[in-house]
């Protein structure tokens, strides 16, 4: 089975388990949202979520699925489009930023956490994750609110 199926086929999954939770549409979609915005940034995952989302009162299961689901799939790709957004956004050569990354990665030391140049690298990435995961979360809210309208709206015609 291709990635791209084996991807396709995990949206269907969590997109059938959303629709049978039990709860009210903007608190499934809330919770939808801020899943999908936690799976976006790194080293964020099961814990944080489940804590962010009772702590907001907002769906828990539709945060889990909504991290699962970016947090498996996305990381690559918003990598390299959180480096060219933070780049842009601070006025940095992209591919020096990347190249900097590369460089961390490869020659990795605790130490270098600690260092000054370290925020050089560390704060247009961040930078670019939040406003990639807000932008995805927000579109994943109303989107998810939308669907879930639509889907009450066909119950109480059906009755």
């Amino acid at each position: 089975m291709s990635s791209l199926l084996k991807f396709a086929n995990s949206l269907k999954i969590g997109f059938l388990r959303i629709l049978r939770i039990n709860d009210t549409p903007q608190r499934i979609a809330l919770g939808l949202a801020i899943g999908v915005f936690l799976g976006i940034l790194p080293a964020l995952g099961f814990f944080t979520t489940l804590i962010l989302a009772s702590f907001l009162r907002v769906n828990r299961t539709s945060a889990l699925i909504g991290m699962l689901l970016t947090n498996t799939w996305l990381t690559v790709v918003t990598f390299f489009l959180s480096i060219k957004l933070g780049a842009f956004i601070f006025r940095i050569n992209s591919h020096s930023l990347y190249e900097s990354w590369s460089s961390f990665a490869r020659n990795f030391r605790w130490l270098d956490l600690f260092k000054a140049s370290f925020l050089k690298l560390i704060l247009p990435a961040l930078t670019g994750y939040l406003l990639i995961g807000l932008a995805l979360g927000l579109a994943v809210y109303l989107l998810a609110l939308l669907l879930f309208r639509l889907r009450n709206g066909k119950q109480i015609k059906n009755y």
